[in-house]
């Protein structure tokens, strides 16, 4: 049968004792597994006391216990009871047990309004608004409120109230060791007392490993290896809880989610939370020397600096950055492990400093059998507080530490340092003031902050009620504008802002109308501002203006870059600490296994895609050598243009000839695709070349080409539309030309008469080369009009006559000049 599990609850009263009891089948027990239902539903009383001549009673169960457990298990129903009774959420609230969350929700809201601080000025409405807050939070979670209508107590009531945590000595120990089933109840009993759970590990623990390291153990019921730890875990405590270092424990039964999220796998494991961060201890509880190195090893880097005579000087006035000097002398060459906790600890307020020299002790006059710790503010000539004894108790330390932890001027820098400097106050009689100068961060205004800071320092108001600041408005310019009232044209700079905070957001303040301005009125500036600060600490004054705030931007935070790198190199770490000597060798056969199919896969695809390579430059080689062998030249259309002109018509070759279309740009797109059909089947004659000309930028190369042909001399009137559609051959070497034109009389002859009588064609042709039909008189005489589509109809025919020789030639006596335009 399963294990069954009895609770017994311990309210704080001596003669009870809380534990909880796994009912199990033992060896041990000679009673049998059928009588083990019925003790499972007892609540066993332990006697504190040791006689053992008490008279015994019969139980239910048959097991005989003494009269005056009896009493005392009375007595321990009726604290129980009481203590439920004394928190009623429900009565808190006004609502019903049965009441639904509408009904809870619209209370609240009610009762919140009513007892706010704000809203009354009742003394008790602080405590009562807290109460009203707690007890809708407790009745709003379902789970939460469940239980407390099971039992009368919840976890976080119990937690309060029955805080067995707190205590290292069970005064039940000695009883506890004689109870039955208790024959290991001394050693177990131990890690219960300081057992916590998720919850209050997300909600405390979490938030203060900020600044407390902690060592969480996690252990289970009935682990031989946990009872075996609890010696050295005592011991640990013992030797690190006075340096500062909280120690709980975690039952992995009750909290398995927690121990997977802390990546615990073998019991007992020992892991520290610090600033957020979880690291598991992998080696076994039995060194001291090995947990403290483990501590020291996972503190943030560079905690304490170490301070030699070369850079003392850059140590002590490096207060710039808004924190109190801390340097430790010891006699030792290595700063301890308190130290580096109190560093720690106060990380965020004070720079620690390790003197590792012999001429420090005597500059400072600093024994050298002592430990000695001196504190420095702006003033490095002087120490502002100063610790020697032979052992510097850790609570000393702090105490003396947190009393000065600010400069004399400390500077508004974050959100956290206006919390500690200005708290929210509701209560009026005990109004706390801030008294803050706003400068920027350029060393022209230091000498206005280190006057603030001597009249800060002597001001008789400088007490918990009035602390002094300054800001850089360049810096927190949201916040300071968010100061500036409406209306008034009031400049910020060296300017004196009074402010109290009524909460998070909401401030009151007031403006002080004279600047610190480093004149002959700075008295006056005094003066004003002391009278203020009189007026202002009366609870019947109040402060002129009030506004809603935001946070202050934290000065002091890394960048994304740094944020990103340190976030990678906890991640490393925890998930090297995560890895015991079990599960190394595992991930490692399974990294090599990825890395090695990894390395083959790519192997292979480097492989295939030489092959591809290699098909396609094969297929490309073949491609070429079919296109090689079935070779067709392109058809090339030159334009004849001034700088191509000698190589298409002056330098030709002897047998070379070029064929060139005349047309315009309107004509462009009807006349080329004809031409270059035409002209196509003559593309692999290399003795052939085809150009067109625009006649637009040709025309008087073209006039001159004719007037030189003619038998007569006279002036031709060309009209260039009527040139469009015209194609020369030109012979540059014998310079001649041959010319083709849908309305040329050697097209229309050849076309209607066979070639019967030579010299009579020729007269003709050359009466025709005139091309009289060029000027605007002979195209109007035209009768036939050809759109520009049909104006090499007849192209493919002159080709066939200009290679067989039968068409007209015009001789020239040198080429003309073509127009460079």
């Amino acid at each position: 049968m399963e294990d069954k599990e009895v609770r017994r609850f311990i309210p704080k009263t001596p003669s009870i004792a809380i534990t909880t009891i796994p009912i199990s089948p033992n060896p041990i027990d000679n009673t049998n597994s059928e009588s083990i239902p019925e003790i499972a539903n007892q609540t066993v009383i332990v006697n504190t006391s040791n006689k053992s001549n008490n008279t015994v009673t019969q139980t239910r169960s048959g097991r005989k216990v003494s009269k005056p457990l009896s009493k005392l298990f009375i007595i321990f129903c009726f604290v129980i009871l009481s203590v439920a009774e004394d928190y009623n959420p429900y009565k808190i609230l006004g609502v019903s047990r049965f009441a639904n969350t509408q009904e809870i929700r619209k209370a609240y809201k009610q009762l919140a309004k009513e007892w706010h601080p704000d809203k009354t000025n009742d003394p008790e409405a602080q405590n009562k608004f807290v109460q009203i807050k707690q007890a809708y939070e407790l009745l709003s979670d379902s789970e939460r409120r469940a239980k407390f209508d099971q039992t009368g107590i919840t976890d976080d009531t119990y937690k309060e109230r029955f805080d067995y945590s707190r205590f290292h000595v069970n005064p039940f120990d000695d009883i506890l060791h004689h109870a039955y089933f208790n024959f290991q109840e001394n050693d177990i009993s131990f890690f219960h007392r300081l057992s916590i759970t998720s919850r209050y590990y997300d909600k405390t623990i979490l938030p203060k490993s900020v600044h407390t390291p902690y060592l969480i153990l996690f252990y289970t019921d009935w682990c031989f290896s946990c009872l075996q730890t609890a010696p050295y875990f005592r011991k640990l405590m013992d030797h690190l809880e006075p340096l500062g270092v909280e120690f709980v424990t975690v039952h992995t039964g009750a909290e398995p989610n927690l121990a997977r999220r802390m990546s615990v796998h073998t019991l007992p494991c020992l892991t520290t939370v610090i600033d957020e961060n979880v690291y598991v201890y992998k080696e076994t509880i039995t060194s001291v020397q090995k947990i403290i190195e483990f501590l020291r090893h996972h503190l943030p880097y560079k905690l304490v600096t170490t301070v030699t005579d070369n850079n003392i000087e850059n140590f002590l006035s490096g207060w710039e950055d808004n924190k109190v000097r801390a340097l430790i002398f010891e006699p030792q060459q290595h700063v301890r492990l308190r130290y580096l906790i109190t560093a720690y600890h106060f990380r965020h307020r004070v720079t620690f400093g390790f003197a590792n020299s012999t001429d420090l002790h005597n500059d400072f006059q600093v024994p050298l059998d002592m430990d000695t710790v001196l504190l420095f503010n702006e003033n490095v000539s002087r120490p502002i507080a100063s610790i020697t004894m032979k052992e510097i108790p850790t609570q000393t330390l702090h105490n003396v530490i947190s009393s000065n932890q600010y400069l004399a001027l400390p500077r508004l820098s974050s959100q956290s340092v206006l919390e500690s400097l200005c708290p929210c106050e509701w209560n009026k009689p005990r109004k706390r003031l801030c008294v803050v100068l706003v400068t920027t961060a350029s060393n022209g205004h230091d000498p206005h902050r280190q006057s603030f800071r001597h009249y800060a320092q002597a001001s008789p108001y400088s007490t918990e009620r009035v602390r002094f600041a300054y800001i850089y408005h360049d810096k927190q310019t949201e916040f300071v504008n968010s100061l500036m009232p409406e209306g008034e044209d009031l400049t910020p700079l060296l300017s004196i802002v009074i402010i109290w905070r009524r909460d998070t957001s909401h401030i009151k303040y007031e403006w002080l109308p004279n600047k610190w301005e480093l004149e002959d009125n700075l008295n006056d500036t005094v003066s004003k501002l002391d009278h203020t600060i009189s007026r202002l600490l009366k609870s019947s004054e109040a402060l002129t203006y009030e506004a809603l705030v935001t946070d202050l931007f934290d000065e002091h935070a890394k960048g994304i870059i740094g944020r990103i790198i340190t976030k990678l190199l906890v991640f490393s770490e925890r998930m090297y600490d995560g890895l015991n000597k079990e599960q190394i060798l595992p991930a490692l056969s399974i990294i090599g296994t990825v890395v090695f199919i990894i390395c083959v896969g790519y192997f292979m695809a480097y492989l295939v895609r030489m092959e591809e390579e290699s098909v396609k430059q094969n297929a490309k080689e073949k491609a070429e050598n079919v296109k090689i062998s079935n070779y067709q030249p392109e058809l090339k259309l030159h334009e004849l243009r001034a700088e191509k002109y000698n190589g298409l018509v002056r330098l030709l070759k002897p047998g070379c000839r070029t064929i060139i279309l005349i047309l315009d740009m309107q004509s462009r797109q009807q006349l080329i695709p004809p031409f270059h059909k035409a002209v196509w089947p003559y593309r692999k004659n290399k003795t052939l070349m085809f150009a067109y000309m625009y006649v637009e930028r040709g025309l008087s190369w073209y006039k001159e080409l004719l007037q030189m042909s003619l038998s007569e001399d006279r002036d031709l009137n060309i009209n260039p539309r009527n040139c469009v559609g015209t194609v020369l051959s030109l012979n540059g070497y014998r310079k001649y030309f041959c010319m083709f034109h849908a309305k040329h009389a050697e097209s229309k002859k050849r076309k209607k008469s066979p070639e019967t009588d030579t010299n009579k064609s020729i007269v003709n042709d050359l009466e025709a080369a005139a091309f009289i039909g060029f000027n605007s008189e002979s195209s109007e005489s035209d009768e036939e009009i050809l759109l520009e589509g049909n104006l090499l109809d007849g192209l493919s025919n002159w080709l066939d006559r200009l290679f067989e020789g039968t068409t007209q030639r015009f001789h020239l006596n040198y080429w003309p000049e073509f127009p460079n335009k």
